[in-house]
């Protein structure tokens, strides 16, 4: 049977990571072999990619331009070495932020042409989308005192996308909703802005009710 791909969205401090922990769990007890993955990132490639992206690594500015194709370089990477051979082998593969990343923050919130990103994206990614696509939903104020709270406790700070303004964090936010009326059949909207345990069965049941 050919394996299935489930991408999580959302803008930032949705709880994605934890709640991709969660369904791990539960698809797990089904005895589903399942691949964890995550963008920018998942390779070796991807790993530097990502830290160019999210923390200067190379001492100067990107453009717009620049990201966006470090961005799709990092996702074909993970295509071809990690997402495509799971899928072909019959395992799950969940990952953190895909194809509608891109288009929320790089097309919508920094406004670069949405058919353009439509054309880099299937390229990027052999014209294999996600399956379902959970989209996280959240005030952005509310994630953002949740990020507070993270790094209150932790050495880490806030990363070269989370330091932009709150009108682009909006915007994002925003994209996201229209990437979802887009594709109603791939995006289910999940309210994140409660407890974990309410938020992980609504996923639960949106990912029984599509792929099992």
């Amino acid at each position: 049977m050919p394996g299935k791909f489930i991408t999580f969205e959302g803008p930032e401090g949705s709880g994605k990571s934890t709640q991709i922990r969660l369904l791990v769990e539960k698809l797990e007890e089904q005895g589903i072999e399942i691949t964890c993955t995550r963008e920018p990132g998942g390779t070796a490639t991807g790993e530097q990619i990502r830290n160019l992206l999210q923390h200067d690594a190379a001492g100067e500015p990107l453009c717009d331009r620049a990201e966006l194709l470090l961005f799709t370089a990092s996702r074909a990477q993970l295509m071809d070495r990690v997402i495509l051979p799971a899928l072909g082998n019959g395992g799950w593969v969940l990952c953190d932020r895909f194809i509608d990343s891109t288009m929320a923050y790089q097309g919508f919130a920094r406004g670069m042409d949405i058919a353009t990103l439509d054309a880099v994206n299937e390229f990027a990614i052999y014209e294999r989308k996600p399956d379902l696509t959970l989209l996280l939903d959240l005030d952005i104020e509310a994630g953002f005192r949740r990020l507070e709270e993270r790094y209150a406790d932790s050495d880490e700070s806030h990363d070269r996308f989370e330091q932009e303004a709150r009108d682009f964090h909006h915007k994002v936010r925003d994209g996201y909703h229209q990437l979802a009326e887009r594709e109603p059949n791939r995006f289910c909207i999940i309210n994140a802005d409660r407890f974990i345990e309410e938020v992980a069965e609504d996923i639960w049941n949106a990912v029984k009710g599509a792929l099992l």
